[in-house]
């Protein structure tokens, strides 16, 4: 109930290291890395032939650049395109690409590379884990989200109709690279949206980070060496975390903070990213978490505002009433959350706080609690 996470020192490194023994990986970070990605991948996976999954999106920004660099290292591969957005974490789609993959007669020690966003992450990763047993896999993430998160630490997936992500494995990468360059594409409302994951390492674990975030958010933004050090930073917790709890037995659990609410609220508009993306989720869950963590006489009005600054200041929705379009009452987030992948026996479990940088996991929750609270949130 106590478990927090330490804070990561300040590092200028550009390779953060999962330390998981013989499945250890490293996350590479920096300008450029696509055009590099070649030889990078033919130093880890020598001799393997690719299927590279990317969706119609990126494909049109960054494919090209990508297949490249294959093509310059001598890797054989096979381009798998999808759809872009979140619907496409479905079992069509899984089913088609691990169809496909066969298709290609690529084998057991060939490998699978996702080129994109958490969506194609988390779906080629689970193509990976699934297909001949297991391949080995490859992340190129291409959004800020996915750079400081849905790609560092072996969570693969789909959705169900019962909630999301919660069809899946956990399966770890050969190998990260997060080329900082190609977030300068991002579309401003999907950066701020990553920006979110950011904040919530400082929130959950690292009160300095997120002054350093309060003071240096518009740098990260505009991209240089504020914008590697927040990936950097983000990147190392995460490692720290997830080597020390792969399997979210315990303390892996606080890179939640935010998520219960958050996909709670993802579920009720369908996943329907023009009413509320990932990240935008994540950012309300995190300020409801702190709400209810002051209703519990947790933390004082005084952190809630805080937090409700800064995320208002970058851009991102902190309250249920930003996102457009009816919404559901109550009862129905509650039985959204009773489907949470961190309900243990029926029992809620959420991610709460005593401040900044100082989450830690409370389970049993009381439903009833939980319940009230969301009826005066909604209502607002």
């Amino acid at each position: 109930m106590a478990d927090t996470i330490a804070a990561p020192a300040l590092s200028d490194r550009n390779t953060v290291r999962v330390d998981l023994g013989a499945r250890s990986y490293d996350i590479k970070i920096g300008r450029g890395l696509i055009e590099n990605a070649g030889s990078e991948i033919a130093s880890v996976l020598p001799g393997a032939r690719l299927a590279v999954i990317v969706d119609q999106t990126v494909a049109g920004l960054h494919l090209d650049r990508f297949s490249r660099s294959l093509d310059a290292s001598g890797i054989d591969h096979t381009v798998l395109t999808v759809p872009a957005g979140e619907s496409t974490k479905r079992f069509s789609e899984f089913e088609r690409l691990c169809d496909e993959v066969l298709a290609a007669r690529l084998e057991r020690g060939d490998a699978v590379a996702a080129l994109g966003g958490g969506v194609v992450g988390d779906l080629a990763g689970f193509v990976a884990a699934a297909t001949r047993r297991g391949m080995a896999f490859v992340q190129v993430p291409t959004t800020l989200l996915a750079q400081v998160d849905s790609s560092v630490g072996g969570k693969t997936g789909i959705n169900s109709r019962h909630g999301k992500n919660l069809i899946g494995a956990f399966y770890q990468p050969a190998l990260v690279l997060a080329d900082t360059a190609v977030l300068d594409t991002l579309p401003l409302r999907d950066f701020r949206a990553g920006y979110a994951e950011v904040a919530k390492y400082g929130l959950l674990g690292d009160a300095d980070f997120f002054s350093w975030l309060e003071e240096n958010w518009t740098a990260v933004l505009e991209g240089g060496p504020e914008r590697d050090e927040a990936v950097a930073r983000s990147c190392q917790a995460k490692a720290d975390v997830v080597a020390a709890d792969e399997f979210e037995s315990g303390r892996r659990a606080l890179l939640n903070l935010g998520h219960t609410f958050g996909h709670a609220l993802e579920a009720a508009v369908s996943y329907e990213t023009e009413r509320l993306v990932h990240g935008e989720g994540v950012s309300i869950g995190m300020m409801l978490a702190h709400e209810f963590s002051a209703r519990l006489g947790l933390i004082g009005e005084d952190t809630v505002t805080r937090v409700r600054n800064h995320l208002t200041e970058v851009g991102l929705p902190v309250r249920i009433q930003q996102i457009p379009g009816q919404l559901p009452g109550a009862e129905t987030f509650m039985d959204i959350i009773g489907q949470d992948k961190k309900v243990s026996r029926g029992a809620l479990t959420f991610i709460l706080t005593r401040g900044i940088g100082a989450a830690f996991v409370e389970k049993g929750v009381d439903p009833a609690l939980v319940l009230e609270f969301l009826k005066e949130k909604l209502e607002r």
